[in-house]
């Protein structure tokens, strides 16, 4: 019985030792550490890749022959190509961002561009044109100016009566270049009838008058709609359409309806406020 309980102490002895879990080595680094070789190697293609893009700069294997221009009108389309024609016979390489800024945004009637290099020889530009919005007139004079919707002076207009576009009157000193923005009063101007683009009032904006503190659209009926300042247009131009269109003041002639606090509108058909 002895022998038995020893032979069995044994069994179960070697038993748990051969779950004990096996010790790991420590990875050789060495091994896994590139060789010089490979080192030299790597750094011979990054050579020669930095090589081959110096050298596609610099030669006409990617050469630009073709400007492909799209979007706006024909007339925008091509000042555009003229503009970067002198960019023909550059790598495609060389022509980035900036390169094709520098050259489309002095152009007035472009609002934004976006572009992409079709290797191996042509450069496609797509531009969005500016949204006219508004004719300033300066008097005494004759001079009248296309404003778009981003209040940039887009060009001058040798017949402006051709035009139904909304006028604003300004005086002779009022600065207007073709190219340049208009100043704060004519900015807001431009930007409440850009808002009216495909929600107009009833009777149409015939005229706008802008001032420091006060902006005013004159509908085609004679109808005044003050907006106040240049906050919140959105909102009071909406509160001013369901009101014209609920009350139908803007046929009646005359008056004016004031929105410049938008949750005290105003409507009154005579054009003199009474105290």
């Amino acid at each position: 019985m002895a022998n038995s309980s020893r032979v069995s102490a044994r069994k179960r002895t070697t038993a748990r030792t051969a779950v004990l879990p096996a010790r790991r080595q420590a990875p050789d680094l060495r091994r896994l550490a590139p060789s010089g070789r490979s080192i030299l190697i790597g750094l011979a293609l990054a050579v020669l890749a930095v090589g081959a893009y110096v050298g596609a700069r610099q030669t006409s294997v990617f050469a630009l022959r073709t400007i492909d221009v799209r979007g706006g009108t024909p007339l925008l389309r091509a000042q555009v190509r003229k503009a970067l024609s002198e960019d023909v016979g550059r790598s495609l390489l060389r022509v980035d961002s900036g390169t094709v800024a520098s050259a489309i945004d002095p152009i007035p009637g472009v609002r934004d561009f976006t572009y992409d290099r079709a290797f191996p020889h042509t450069l496609r530009v797509t531009v969005h044109a500016e949204q006219a919005v508004l004719v300033v007139r300066q008097v005494p004079g004759t001079s009248a100016y296309l404003v778009a919707a981003s209040g940039r002076v887009i060009r001058a207009l040798a017949r402006p009566h051709l035009s139904s576009m909304p006028r604003v009157w300004v005086t002779k000193d009022t600065t207007m270049k073709v190219g340049d923005r208009v100043g704060p009063g004519l900015a807001e101007a431009a930007s409440a009838l850009s808002l009216l683009h495909g929600a107009p009032l009833p009777g149409g904006v015939h005229l706008a008058r802008v001032s420091k503190k006060e902006l005013t659209l004159i509908l085609g009926g004679g109808l005044e709609v003050r907006l106040g300042d240049g906050g919140d247009l959105r909102l009071k131009l909406a509160i001013a359409r369901r009101i014209l269109r609920e009350t139908g003041a803007a046929t009646a002639g005359g008056g004016y309806l004031d929105v410049s606090v938008p949750e005290r509108p105003v409507l009154s058909q005579n054009s003199q406020v009474g105290g």
